[in-house]
């Protein structure tokens, strides 16, 4: 074999969630359900309309001021 194959990347690329094709949709029922609990968490209200991109922003914000965003 030669040297010069590309291996895939071990993690997929994140996308910006203005780019998500389905991102206008409302939140996933595992989203709100995180959400909500990270809310709680954090003494913060959830937008019950949220979409998808929404709920993601709003939880990558959450998991930083609740601390659940660290490893």
């Amino acid at each position: 074999m030669t040297d010069n194959i590309k291996q895939a990347p071990s993690e997929n690329p994140e996308k910006n969630t203005s780019q998500w094709v389905t991102g206008d949709e409302p939140m996933t029922g595992a989203q709100r359900s995180y959400l909500h609990t990270l809310a709680q968490e954090a003494d913060q209200e959830v937008p019950e309309d949220a979409t998808k991109a929404q709920a993601s922003e709003l939880i990558d914000d959450l998991r930083q001021q609740t601390g659940r965003g660290e490893s």
